[in-house]
């Protein structure tokens, strides 16, 4: 459903113009129906890979394509879903009028637009404040009302940056219960995450990115079979990588 083919990409930094490897040869697949759990410091690269997969910025070599087309296809976003790490919204909107505008961007008709934003709406627990302007909102509601945008035209692949930034345990909850809901109709989801313990319980696999480059791919249950914490594993391709502060 999504893979990565010798992916690397460059950025200048500073006025110097310093070279940066964001990302360097990256190769990963992931299969249909997974949840699969992108995890990396600070700085990894896991922001670049997804933007990438979404094209919105240019790899400087290697091929990324999601079920089997190459992201560039404009095709590929009618069945792709995705949430940023930090989403902005029109502030003036409200969460009923933000799901309207994702559902006739992405063709569906007004009845189905409007059973699926009921849906998804009881979902994110906002509707009681679907007719108040996003500007009221927390940021954790905010974060949920772009979780239900991501997914107002049921994609068959689902890209969270950070899904559960800003979220209460409650938040927490209720995003992870999604998620699981989402591999059991056969979606694949693909999300970053800095909280272990969520990745733990959600992903079947995982990939550990570090300066750009992935570290390691398992699966969780054989991870956890080996006595391992998510964090211990994290931590040993951290330092194994060379460095000594995870920012």
């Amino acid at each position: 459903m999504i893979k990565f083919v010798d992916i690397s990409k460059e950025f200048k930094e500073g006025v110097t113009a310093r070279k940066v490897k964001a990302l360097q040869n990256l190769s990963l697949e992931i299969e249909q129906g997974q949840i699969f759990g992108f995890l990396g410091p600070n700085g990894a690269g896991k922001s670049t890979a997804i933007k990438i997969l979404l094209n919105f910025i240019f790899s400087d070599s290697g091929q990324a394509t999601i079920m089997d087309r190459d992201v560039g296809d404009k095709n590929v976003r009618s069945f792709v879903g995705y949430l940023p790490e930090s989403p902005y919204f029109y502030d003036y909107l409200s969460a009923e009028e933000l799901l309207w505008f994702g559902g006739r961007s992405s063709g569906m008709t007004r009845d189905a637009i409007l059973q699926r934003s009921n849906l998804l709406l009881d979902k994110v627990q906002l509707q009681e404040a679907r007719k108040r302007p996003l500007r009221t909102y927390s940021k954790g509601m905010v974060q949920r009302a772009g979780l239900a945008l991501a997914l107002i035209h049921n994609p068959a692949v689902v890209i969270l940056d950070e899904p559960m930034s800003g979220l209460d345990p409650i938040g927490r909850k209720m995003v992870g219960d999604i998620i699981l809901e989402l591999k059991g109709e056969g979606k694949t989801v693909f999300f970053s995450s800095h909280i272990l313990s969520d990745v733990e319980r959600f992903c079947d696999q995982i990939g550990i990115i570090v300066g750009g480059q992935l570290r390691r791919t398992s699966r969780v249950a054989d991870v956890l079979q080996q006595g391992d914490t998510l964090e211990d594993v994290f931590l040993r391709e951290v330092y194994a990588a060379g460095l000594k502060e995870v920012r």
